[in-house]
């Protein structure tokens, strides 16, 4: 679960994070790397091999995504070229970052900015931190009272990428996702038939997991789900018309297809005859749900939204 939400974060950063098209982007890599823009003497430059394009960090797709910079911390950074300097400095941006984040409502307290360092650079950070770097540690003034993880290299691997994808993750949250415009959503209540379900409240305080933004999605997904359902399949050839249901959630209500295909037939009516209504209404196997997504990605495919979807 946690390699496929991956991937979909990638994919979706390296098609649309970034203002001037397309840039691939590999998690924690490149991440780690892109804030790491370092001001290179003339000397430094020759030796130095990779093509450092400004419009490509880190921070410019902050501000590509946001619109305004973060506080205090510009598009490209010069690092100081000490070691324990320069670890302190990026610390310090990461510690900034997550600030940030929070205060536009990322949830983020699991994160520790240690954790979105480069490896040789955590490595000095546990040392200074320990006391293995004494000298170093009292000339940056810097001790740290707070408790210490020391993990090894192949642990702070693991724990790098899932840190700096759940930071992308809180990054679409907080700025892609409040795009979403309540206006365009009529109160469910208008339909007839939703009049008897429990409704969803876009209220910021009603939920402690899904944000506003993401609950007036859940109420779009119900509206079309209720209108479409005995339109898309009133001539279903795979078990008649599906039951009402509360979409409540983004993975189980979602797993079967069917929710997906009426939003999609409410913008592409034409793909029901040709897709839709051979789709299972009530799967129970793993075949049958298996055959309701091939069916729902050759939709997608027929109408150019794959976007590099797999099954």
């Amino acid at each position: 679960f946690f390699q496929k939400t991956l991937t979909a974060v990638k994919t979706w950063f390296t098609l649309f994070g970034w203002s001037k098209g397309q840039n691939p982007i590999s998690i924690p890599y490149s991440l780690r790397r892109d804030v790491c823009i370092v001001q290179l003497t003339v000397a430094q430059e020759k030796n130095f091999k990779r093509n450092l394009d400004k419009d490509k960090g880190f921070y410019e797709m902050l501000l590509c995504l946001n619109g305004r910079p973060i506080p205090g911390i510009a598009a490209s950074q010069s690092l100081p070229p000490d070691p324990v300097e320069r670890m302190f400095q990026l610390h310090w941006q990461h510690s900034e970052l997550l600030s940030f984040l929070k205060s536009q409502g990322a949830y983020l307290s699991h994160v520790m900015p240690e954790f979105l360092l480069a490896p040789e650079d955590y490595k000095i950070w546990t040392e200074v931190n320990t006391g293995l770097r004494v000298g170093s540690m009292r000339s940056s003034g810097k001790l740290s009272g707070k408790r210490i993880f020391v993990l090894e290299d192949s642990t702070f691997e693991t724990m790098s990428k899932r840190a700096w994808t759940d930071v992308l993750l809180q990054i679409y949250k907080v700025f892609v996702l409040p795009r979403v415009s309540s206006r365009i959503v009529p109160d469910p209540s208008s339909l007839e038939s939703l009049q008897n379900m429990p409704g969803i409240k876009s209220e910021p305080l009603c939920s402690n997991i899904y944000s506003r933004y993401e609950r007036t999605i859940l109420i779009w997904l119900n509206k079309h789900y209720e209108k479409n359902r005995k339109l898309v399949w009133k001539d279903s050839q795979r078990g008649g018309i599906p039951p009402m249901r509360w979409i409540v959630n983004f993975d189980q209500d979602l797993l079967d297809g069917l929710v997906l295909a009426a939003q999609i037939a409410a913008y592409c009516p034409y793909l029901i005859p040709t897709h839709f209504i051979r789709m299972y209404t009530d799967p129970r196997t793993h075949e049958q749900l298996l055959h309701n997504s091939l069916i729902l990605v050759k939709a997608l495919h027929a109408v150019n939204l794959d976007i590099d979807i797999k099954v």
